[in-house]
Order: structure tokens, then sequence, then C-alpha cells
């Protein structure tokens, strides 16, 4: 099922570093791996597109895990 969440995105220095989105409502999904290098960029407003992976499990562990199928610059 997809999901669509507008939020900050955020590098966070976790091991070797994670990806996350920052939701205007205050919640926080990792971004999964291979995301578009245009949307990681630390403090850019965006809109996502996504499915949540619930069965996979990361080092970070700083939220649900968020594959993007698309997104948008706000």
């Amino acid at each position: 099922m997809s999901i669509t969440v507008t939020g900050t995105i955020q590098h966070r220095d976790l091991g070797p570093g994670a990806w996350a989105l920052v939701t205007d409502e205050g919640g926080t999904y990792e971004i999964f791996k291979g995301a578009d290098k245009k949307l990681l960029k630390s403090g850019q407003k965006v809109e996502i597109e996504g499915k949540v992976r619930e069965d996979v499990m990361t080092i970070a562990m700083i939220g649900p895990v968020l594959e993007v199928e698309s997104f948008k610059i706000l």
C-alpha cells in the first residue's frame, strides 16, 4: 500500500549515515537505500509517495523504512 507524506529531508550521522524524512506532523521515516540523489539534500522540503517496508531492518532504526516511488520538491 502506498502512502503520501510531506516533510523535510535530514541526514543522520548514525553508523555509515542514514537519510530521514521528518514529516510535518513530527513523524520520522528512514528513506530506503537507492533513493534518487536529487531527493537526498538535507533541509529540502518534499512530498514523497512510497511504500512502508515492514520486511526491511536497518542499523539506524530511526523509524519505519520508506521506499520512495516518486517525489516532488516543494
